[in-house]
């Protein structure tokens, strides 16, 4: 197969918009070329040595324990000055495989077009020889492809559409002409046999449970098939539902966040497999260690007992809950040891105005966050509707894709007293409970009625994710950071002492995540002016009555007021895809007050 330069993308985005299976548009010239991102096996033959090996490669201990794998790579960079590097590249994989002619409206398979030497772009023959100075008529990718719940992808079936008379033998061009605005304007037509069908219904579940079963191609895994009972769905090729990366990601904290493991490198693996003699090992690597030693300023002795302390901490991770532990780092006081410099915080006092609604105040004044990708879903996001990922390799390469962040932020906790009171008010519940029955409701079109979701939407989760959006864009005002640079991290439950918090960050792969201006955002003072200008901009949207009154609330049903006006956010800093919104819980609605959790923050500002 031909191999092209296509372009470039953003590191970041080669693990999350782009990661493997997505589908990605590129320019080459005046040709538009659409390609699936291979999977993780190209990683290791693009960019050797393979694996954990890899000078791209990067740790993060609890994360890694959760996700059983050994370690995480970040996405290859090729250095134009490295000679070496020249030849290397990601491979991406031409999808979909059928193209159209914008003049004459014709499709056809990629082999029925014609090609130009050294260049990806293809081009009309036909139009291409009408056209003055036979200037090239590039075609440009189909709309339409097929994907399944279980994260196949094919081409759109185009001669089974078009119901072809009995006795037509066309298999190569079909025409795809508007001849009026919509779905059924649209007009897929046989030349040779005049069978015609408008794409009217295409998006319909009804209209695919005549089609056969999926195919279970997997064209970013070198074209692998699998089995699979899911009826395929079409959908259009740029559509927002046809990839959701599956993140999990963590907070290097300590210990896990010193610089031990950083300075070992390639020994550190060698290093806790000696499971006695560890202190003569590291000893008789004193000849290589020596750079590193010195750099820790300990002895082998020293280095021996450091690496067993960790090892036997690593045994106590709790993978089920992550988040717990970084919140308890949170509200636990400051953290401060020598090998430390991924993980900073300094306790604020509450400023006595805000103390009602908040009982803790932290400045993050360092810290690392490790994002792997684990897998994708199409048309559903996993938990809502989709219940298994879609494989981003063949096998258990025994590590993941990831990126690596730095920043800084601002912690926050929710007053315990005030907060459990404010949860148990019918009316507040009621908001939530509507939330939660569209989740039943979506749930039970995917699956056995009855069958209980995955999660359930609590009224502390709507308060607290929504009040996150609103001092993001706040603070975007006061410390000058893009809305793309600031993150959410929410920390919630309602178990027995449940979690009550969140942390607005600067965790980016540029320099806005070490500026420092977000943690001065801390300062009591400053946060207090921050907080009160955040809840007095809820209190009116320019969209309202129609925003408070949940008349704007997306047809999905999974937030009630909430719009771009006020509280939705660039889906980069959010968590949950600007979903599970509720500004009424933030101040309250004209008919009930009570629903807001600062309503009296707001009537003093009145």
């Amino acid at each position: 197969m031909a191999r092209y330069e296509l372009g470039e993308i953003r590191r970041s985005a080669a693990v999350t918009t782009f990661g493997p299976g997505a589908i990605v548009d590129f320019r080459a010239g005046d040709a538009t070329i659409s390609a699936v991102a291979a999977g993780l096996e190209q990683w290791d033959e693009s960019f050797p040595p393979a694996g954990m090996l890899n000078e791209q490669a990067v740790r993060e201990e609890r994360l890694q324990k959760k996700l059983g794998v050994k370690g995480f790579r970040l996405p290859p960079v090729r250095d134009p000055n490295r000679e070496k590097d020249a030849e290397r590249a990601l491979p991406a994989i031409r999808f979909p495989q059928w193209l159209q002619c914008p003049k004459c409206d014709r499709i056809a398979k990629v082999d029925e077009w014609g090609d130009e030497a050294g260049r990806a772009g293809l081009y009309c023959q036909k139009c291409t020889s009408e056209t003055p100075g036979r200037r090239k008529v590039y075609v440009v990718p189909v709309r339409f492809v097929l994907a399944c719940e279980s994260g196949h992808l094919d081409e759109f079936p185009w001669h089974w559409w078009v119901g072809h008379e009995e006795g037509c033998r066309n298999k190569r061009f079909l025409k795809l002409e508007s001849r009026q605005a919509g779905l059924a304007g649209l007009i897929l037509g046989c030349s040779e046999c005049g069978a015609e069908n408008s794409m009217d219904g295409i998006f319909s579940k009804e209209t695919w449970k005549k089609f056969s079963t999926c195919s279970g191609r997997r064209p970013w895994l070198a074209g692998a098939h699998q089995d699979c009972n899911h009826h395929p769905r079409a959908t259009q090729r740029g559509a927002s539902n046809l990839y959701f990366p599956v993140i999990e990601s963590a907070l290097s904290i300590p210990p896990w966040s010193d610089r031990l493991q950083e300075a070992l490198g390639i020994y550190w693996d060698p290093i806790i497999n000696i499971a006695e003699g560890r202190a003569v090992f590291i000893a008789s690597l004193a000849s290589v260690l020596g750079p590193v030693l010195a750099e820790l300023e300990m002895t082998p002795e020293e280095l021996a007992a450091e690496v067993e302390r960790r090892v036997m901490q690593e045994e106590h991770i709790d993978v089920d809950n992550l988040r717990g532990e970084e919140y308890r780092q949170f509200t636990g006081g400051t953290y401060v040891q020598g090998l430390d410099r991924e993980f900073e915080i300094r306790p604020q006092k509450v400023p006595a105005s805000i103390a009602h609604w908040f009982s803790r105040l932290v400045k993050v004044s360092r810290l690392r966050e490790v994002r792997a990708m684990t897998g994708f879903t199409r048309i559903y996001p996993l938990g809502e509707g989709a219940t298994e990922k879609a494989r981003i390799s063949l096998s258990n390469l025994g590590w993941l894709p990831a990126i690596e962040v730095r920043g800084e932020g601002i912690f926050l906790e929710f007053n315990d007293e005030a907060i459990s009171e404010w949860e148990t008010r019918p009316e507040v519940m009621t908001r939530a409970d509507h939330i939660n029955r569209h989740i039943q409701a979506d749930w039970n079109e995917a699956h056995s009625a009855g069958a209980a979701p995955p999660r359930v939407i609590t009224p502390r989760f709507l308060l607290i994710h929504t009040f996150a959006h609103s001092l993001m864009r706040q603070l975007t005002l006061d410390c000058g950071y893009s809305s793309t640079a600031l993150r959410e991290r929410l920390y919630v439950s309602n178990d027995d002492g449940g979690m009550r918090g969140l942390l607005i960050y600067t965790a980016t792969t540029d320099d806005d995540g070490t500026l420092g201006g977000l943690q001065r955002q801390g300062d009591p003072d400053r946060i207090e002016r921050t907080i009160v200008s955040a809840i007095q901009s809820q209190a009116w949207c320019s969209s309202d009555p129609l925003c408070i009154e949940d008349m704007l609330a997306p047809e999905d049903g999974l937030s009630l007021a909430a719009c771009h006006s006020c509280v939705l956010a660039p889906e980069t800093s959010c968590e949950e895809f600007n979903r599970f919104l509720d500004r009424a819980t933030l101040v309250g609605t004209p008919s009930a007050s009570t629903v807001g959790y600062f309503r009296s923050m707001v009537e003093d500002l009145a």
